[in-house]
């Protein structure tokens, strides 16, 4: 069973929203890595340049705003309470929105690479990284900038 059907399974409703990916990844960059210059930016590859692969979640990896790695991620983001989230990914356009989606867990993202999670006011954001185990997940609530 694919991401979305899983999630469908738990009586989630999944609207698609093809092409929302840039918009999405741009307004999670404002949200929570606004404290940062663009050199700072640059210094983590925050951006994809010159060869290299830019993550928004580097601002975690390279320790530029509070978060909780690993289980504790795991842990904190089954816990929050969800009622819609946008879904996107890093280096796909297209993005979901979760309606109802108190259900959603951890676990439901488990096969994913380079996902976002964030609630519809990007208040807080859960990334599984394609380097889980090494980095990340991780879970941030924006009021945690360091």
């Amino acid at each position: 069973m694919n991401m979305v059907e899983s999630i469908r399974s738990k009586k989630v409703k999944v609207i698609e929203i093809p092409k929302w990916g840039v918009y999405l990844r741009k307004q999670w960059e404002e949200s929570f890595a606004n404290h940062l210059s663009n050199k700072e930016k640059e210094s983590i590859y925050l951006y994809d340049e010159d060869g290299l692969c830019g993550y928004l979640w580097h601002l975690f990896s390279y320790e530029r705003r509070k978060c909780l790695k690993e289980e504790q991620a795991d842990i904190a983001f089954n816990k929050e309470m969800k009622k819609s989230c946008y879904v996107f990914y890093q280096h796909l356009d297209d993005a979901f929105i979760l309606e109802n989606a108190t259900f959603i867990t951890a676990e439901d993202f488990v096969n994913e690479e380079d996902i976002y999670v964030v609630d519809k006011e990007f208040s807080w954001t859960y990334v599984k990284t394609h380097e889980t185990g090494w980095c990340g997940p991780y879970f941030s609530k924006k009021d945690k900038a360091q």
